[in-house]
């Protein structure tokens, strides 16, 4: 990627369950990975965060904006300015920029970026050592890249790379990975807390009792209650609070049931008050070594539940099935 304009590929990030150390499902486990991207040279990115600059914004876009890079350390080797350079000489002697190739107006397109990470990673398999062991296929994907690994023996893996912009030096990332809206223009991407979350657990394995039964906790309810009607992202959000508001040694695996039934007791809790909040709002008790923006720190609590203080129907049948 040397010689063009397209974004930097920074070291990907394991992300979600399969990489925290713990599964919904039984034997179908995605390993999900975050890739960063860089602005290339010449180029930068902006984060634009929903119409209000909400923080949870569901409309965020990545804003693409050309450098002068005529007398800085921008310039690469024979490297012209996008800006400066008479464009005849730019069409002759350079790439395009990536205005030209994955942006859609003056954003950068989550569809036309996913198909040209897609090609990229087709067109390296062979050059990786994972190539002898496994046959890869590229699965059908609009906003991210799927594979499908499979080994000599029949055994499948199954991976899924999504495409992140970081917030500023924080642990949040603009994602590539689909939102819950009907449509998603292609130059909407979401915002993400998957590094944050995972950072979490990699500091929580450090410190609890090295038989903690958290993990154990965390998968049977969501094989549980998963099936009706309770995401794993709301099982995952009560462990996340109880993990810090419940002394770490008290998670042995002797301890087993007692947490258990800590969980139920405070999603029983949350399900009759109609609230539970997001970890990372206005949570003054998150480890210090997870890096959030200033904006999010400052922010209101975010209800999980909003929906069941919307809608009596709701939450009755939560209830019920709960």
């Amino acid at each position: 990627l040397t010689s063009t304009f397209f974004p930097e590929i920074e070291a990907a990030i394991g992300v979600d369950s399969a990489f925290e150390c713990w599964s919904p499902h039984e034997d179908d486990a995605v390993y999900c990975l975050l890739v960063p991207l860089k602005p290339p040279h010449g180029h930068a990115f902006h984060l634009e965060l929903g119409m209000a600059g909400q923080v949870l914004a569901t409309d965020s876009c990545i804003h693409v904006e050309l450098v002068c890079t005529c007398m800085t350390e921008e310039t690469v080797g024979d490297m012209l300015c996008f800006l400066h350079d008479p464009e005849d000489l730019l069409r002759k002697n350079q790439k395009p920029s990536l205005l030209h190739t994955l942006c859609t107006g003056s954003y950068l397109d989550v569809q036309k970026t996913a198909l040209w990470f897609q090609d990229l990673v087709r067109s390296s398999w062979e050059c990786v050592s994972q190539s002898r062991r496994y046959r890869m296929k590229v699965l059908p994907s609009s906003r991210s890249c799927k594979l499908q690994l499979t080994r000599v023996s029949g055994r499948t893996l199954l991976v899924e790379m999504m495409l992140g912009v970081q917030q500023g030096d924080s642990d949040i990332f603009m994602s590539s990975q689909a939102t819950e809206a009907l449509f998603t223009p292609s130059t909407t991407w979401s915002l993400s807390y998957a590094v944050a979350e995972a950072k979490f657990f990699w500091l929580m394995a450090r410190e609890v009792p090295h038989d903690s039964c958290h993990f154990s906790c965390l998968q049977l309810c969501t094989r549980m209650l998963g099936g009706i009607g309770f995401s794993s992202y709301v099982l995952k959000t009560v462990m996340m609070h109880l993990l810090t508001t419940i002394p770490l040694a008290g998670w042995r695996r002797r301890d087993f049931l007692l947490r258990l039934e800590d969980i139920m007791r405070y999603l029983r809790c949350c399900l009759e008050e109609k609230r539970l909040n997001h970890f990372f709002f206005g949570n003054e008790i998150i480890p210090e070594e997870i890096i959030l923006p200033p904006a999010l720190q400052r922010a209101e609590p975010l209800n999980l539940l909003q929906n069941l203080a919307q809608d009596p129907a709701a939450h009755e049948q939560a209830m019920s099935e709960f």
